[in-house]
Formats: C-alpha cells, structure tokens, sequence
C-alpha cells in the first residue's frame, strides 16, 4: 500500500510541475486582451472564456499537488495542540470521514458530467462557442488526482501511526 501512495505522490508531483506552467498561456491571453481592448480599441469575443479554461485547467490540476504539500488553508488550532499520535488518529478520521467521501463523491459527478459533456458534444453558449467536452474532462481529472492523493495520505497516516508509540 505504501508504494501505491508513494506513486501517487509521484505523479501529483509531476503533474503539478507542469500544470504550474499553464499560468504562461493565461498571462499572455491576458495580455493579448488588454493590449487590443485599450491598445486598439478592439476587445476579443474569445480571451475572457479562454482564460477561464486555463485557470479552471490550472486551479483542478494544483488541487493534488497543494494536498500533497499540505498547502490548503488549514485551521489547525486544536490539531497543533494536541500530542503526535492523537494528532495523526485525528487526520486518518476526518480523511476518511470528511474527505474521501465528499471528495470522492464530487469526483464521481464531475465524471459523469464529463461522460454526458461528450455524449452531447457540448460547446459553450457564447459567440465563439468553443467545445467545453474537454475542459469538463480535465476537470475531472484533476479531482480524481485529488481524491487519490486523499487516498495516498490516508494510506501514509496510518503507516505513520503504526509506527508512532
């Protein structure tokens, strides 16, 4: 079990070394923007909704990796009090009692919509109208990332608790 949460962790780590760099195409689309709305007075139908798809892309892919490196916003007041073991037993009980089925249960939605997106080619309701199927489809991805670095931090605490006295 711990190998599999190590490659969870592996992938997570590359994963979102590389979706960090998606923040490139959404400053120059930004860019791009501003420069023909006050530049030459002649806004795009498409920048604003792109860079919505970039960051969405960007936000989904970061969620595993800011788990992984224990970097969400985290109110720890009670948790930094206590002793190591009841600590590590209060992490496993709220992963598995809050987490993995809320996360879980996200994920398996954001899949389903991403199976029915595709089935109906589904394309945004703008004038520029671009396919939305496989921005619905990374966004599932990126929760099932998410979910399983859940799963790989479950499987790490109580490995750790094993091992703690």
């Amino acid at each position: 079990m711990l190998k599999l949460a190590k490659a969870i962790d592996a992938l997570n780590e590359k994963i979102g070394f590389y979706a960090a760099y998606l923040i490139l195409p959404l400053i120059g689309v930004v860019v791009w923007e501003v420069i023909m709305r006050y530049g030459f007075n002649s806004p795009t139908t498409w920048a604003f909704e792109l860079t919505v798809f970039f960051y969405g892309v960007h936000f989904c892919f970061a969620l595993a990796y800011a788990h992984k490196h224990n970097t969400h916003v985290a109110i720890d007041v009670f948790e930094s009090r206590l002793p190591a073991k009841p600590r590590i037993i209060l992490r496993i009980v709220t992963n598995a009692v809050l987490f993995i089925p809320s996360i879980g249960l996200l994920t398996y939605y954001l899949c389903a919509m991403a199976a029915s997106s595709w089935q109906q080619w589904e394309h945004a309701s703008s004038s520029w109208a671009p396919a939305i199927y496989p921005l619905k489809t990374l966004m599932a991805i990126g929760f099932i990332l998410f979910f399983l670095q859940g799963v790989a931090k479950l499987i790490q605490d109580i490995r750790t608790l094993k091992e703690t006295r």
